[in-house]
């Protein structure tokens, strides 16, 4: 039989069982056994296909938190105070004393310094306290089943299947996030097949119920994802008096040297260094807030979570299970911004020329680069940040006050 693809052939039969008014639990079966003829046809055995996919159950659940977007615009005040707390810090320093040998021998390996491999863990599931507990063949037949990312987890839905045959697990020991990510550090099911290792030789790599092969997996990710032994993730420093924020951002990345030349130190006033590693200036709340360098290793833990906040987090983290002290730099107030606030602020963006794309309510590059250029002409702080002087400027009333 001939297949087309999934978003087509989904929508396809969603058009022609609606017409007979069929519920969503008979067209989810018309989608399921579909994709166990595309488990079959990539050798998936007959007897796995029979006892997973008429096992499969629709999660509607799962649809909702597809679609679902945040009332309010996360500030990295409220990010950071969430994540970089005390009781992470103290776990992840015992946990460093459990598996001492074992992330030293990691670190000889792999070239992942042990605090950054706990500051991971402790972010993704609380050092193994919470790994999800929805089913993941569920979730990702139901998202696969769904138009908008149909390609995308039904590559997903049929490795899990896969892994479940080569690790001799069951669909039941298979839980993880609503998304489909699993075990100790979070890995969806492509990442678990090709970088998970078995770390402690026992026959299976099993990142639900294995410390030690959730921490190996972890160091081999991040080393096949570009990891510079000997890097740290990059620091918190001081900027000079008048720095011109327009040098801060990815695409101003300049050398240590120069950053240096430009009154850049280090957070207690000290010397950056002089040498020629690419950094770059990150203000995650504004000028008002902490200032941070980034070196390549934070582009790394970019590419575990597509997140500048999260990066952050996970080096600030790292840092303190390693004994140092966090940020020095006080978090400011900030408000609370609704989506509804900030696709106020993009209209006026675009109404006055500072073209921001399509208001979604996102602080994008394209949002953050159109603020900066107001900023420039009305002779303020050109930071790219929605600090309550450019709401008010723009007459924005934010609807809720500091968080």
């Amino acid at each position: 039989m001939g297949f087309m693809s999934r978003g087509t052939q989904w929508v396809a039969a969603l058009s022609l069982l609606s017409a007979c008014h069929v519920s969503a639990s008979d067209t989810f079966s018309v989608c399921t056994a579909e994709l166990a003829e595309q488990a079959l046809e990539q050798g998936v055995s007959q007897t796995t296909v029979d006892a997973i996919f008429p096992k499969l159950e629709y999660q509607a659940r799962v649809i909702e938190l597809d679609r679902s977007q945040p009332e309010f615009v996360q500030t990295f005040p409220g990010y950071f105070s969430k994540r970089v707390t005390d009781w992470r810090t103290t776990k992840g320093q015992e946990m460093l004393a459990k598996h001492e040998k074992l992330l030293d021998a990691l670190n000889d390996k792999y070239g992942i310094p042990p605090h950054y491999l706990l500051a991971f863990w402790g972010l993704e599931t609380n050092f193994g306290g919470y790994k999800g507990k929805m089913s993941v063949l569920d979730s990702l037949a139901t998202l696969a089943c769904d138009p908008r990312r149909s390609t995308y987890f039904t590559q997903e839905l049929l490795v899990a299947v896969k892994l479940l045959e080569r690790e001799s697990l069951t669909k039941d020991e298979m839980v993880g996030s609503w998304a489909g990510a699993m075990g100790h550090t979070q890995f969806m099911p492509s990442a678990y097949t090709h970088y998970a290792v078995d770390g402690d030789n026992d026959g299976q790599i099993n990142l639900w119920n294995s410390e030690e092969d959730a921490l190996t997996s972890a160091a081999n990710f991040l080393k096949s994802l570009g990891w510079k032994p000997g890097f740290r993730w990059g620091r918190e420093i001081t900027l000079p008096e008048g720095f011109n924020f327009q040098l801060s951002g990815y695409k101003n990345r300049r050398s240590l040297s120069e950053w240096h030349e430009l009154g850049v130190t280090k957070a207690d006033g000290s010397p950056l260094g002089e040498d020629d590693t690419t950094a770059y200036v990150i203000v995650p709340a504004g000028h008002a807030g902490p200032a941070f360098i980034a070196y390549p290793n934070f582009r790394v833990i970019m590419r575990w979570n597509n997140s500048e906040f999260y990066a952050i987090a996970v080096g600030v983290l790292a840092d303190r299970i390693a004994g140092a002290s966090g940020i020095k730099a006080t978090l400011p107030d900030l408000p609370a911004y609704s989506r509804t606030d900030i696709i106020a602020l993009q209209r006026k963006l675009n109404q006055l020329g500072y073209d921001v794309g399509k208001p979604d309510g996102i602080i994008g590059p394209a949002t953050r680069e159109g603020i900066r250029n107001y900023q420039i002409a009305n002779k303020m702080i050109a930071d790219g940040f929605p600090g309550l002087d450019v709401m008010a400027a723009l007459k924005v009333t934010p609807s809720q006050s500091a968080s």
